[in-house]
């Protein structure tokens, strides 16, 4: 059996919690469907403020309420507190220490790494790359096929395409070959965030098309995994892109979906991460 891929958004708010002519109101033939047939679940889990990528991102990782153990939203990079959930309590950890078969398929260029080792004891690393780093694991891995922040759209604003939208597809092909030797091959989809945080009540049109831009091709990363036979998880942190009228976080409920694996019947994104662990053979961590 292939090990899961584990697409995890950030930033992106379910389509049910849209408001019209959003980045999801487009032709998304994989993506769609799958988001449409899995679960909208709660980032805000019942405390007030916008939810934020650090406890969010932990929520996911560990199974466990970050945000009851922070008494608050935060973010965007986890700090002490969440650091030590992350080394002790994710799924990285917990499966390397199981003998499990990890990696994180990021692409991270030489300025990310040296920008955050240059923060010297204040952490600058997203809960992903914190997480897997902690756990004894590289960053940027050999062998595994490194998937790029913006899946092959510009950096910079007007964010055109660099590259076409089937090498997206291949590139998900790629890595759906290399899932079967891994129990997990984690990838953290932060452009959607970075977009999102774009938005403004009138907003410009080049925002609007770049985000509908990034959808499809996380749509052609999914459709190429999905060819492949991959058994994929696609999940998201909080609410950003999907309403681009607003700059900030979004209390919109997030999607979680899942080819080959059940997603069940979660409510929150605690109860998220707790069934991802189920999804890799891992027990879910004690609340």
């Amino acid at each position: 059996m292939t090990g899961l891929v584990w697409l995890a958004l950030d930033g992106v708010g379910h389509p049910q919690d849209a408001p019209p002519g959003s980045v999801w109101d487009q032709e998304l033939p994989t993506l769609r469907p799958l988001v449409d047939a899995g679960r909208a679940l709660d980032a805000a889990l019942g405390v007030p403020g916008l939810p934020q990528s650090g406890t969010g991102q932990t929520c996911w990782l560990t199974g466990e309420n970050a945000v009851a153990l922070m008494g608050e939203h935060f973010g965007p990079h986890p700090g002490p507190t969440l650091q030590a959930r992350l080394r002790e309590a994710s799924l990285p950890a917990r499966l390397v220490r199981a003998g499990g078969r990890v990696a994180l398929a990021n692409h991270y260029v030489p300025a990310y790494l040296e920008a955050a080792e240059a923060g010297g004891r204040r952490n600058r690393l997203g809960c992903f790359p914190f997480a897997f780093r902690a756990a004894g694991l590289p960053l940027n891995p050999p062998g595994v096929p490194l998937v790029g922040p913006t899946l092959g759209l510009n950096f910079a604003a007007p964010w055109g395409e660099v590259t076409p939208l089937h090498a997206t597809a291949h590139l998900g092909e790629a890595l759906g070959r290399a899932a079967a030797h891994f129990d997990l091959l984690a990838v953290d989809l932060w452009f959607g965030d970075l977009l999102g945080h774009e938005g403004r009540p009138a907003t410009p049109p080049e925002v609007t098309q770049a985000g509908r831009a990034y959808l499809r091709r996380v749509d052609a990363l999914l459709r190429g995994l999905l060819e492949t036979g991959a058994r994929v998880v696609l999940s998201s942190d909080h609410g950003n892109l999907e309403d681009l009228r607003v700059k900030a976080h979004t209390t919109a409920r997030v999607p979680f979906a899942g080819v080959g694996v059940a997603v069940g019947s979660a409510e929150t994104i605690v109860d998220g991460g707790r069934r991802l662990a189920q999804c890799v053979g891992l027990p879910p961590n004690p609340l």
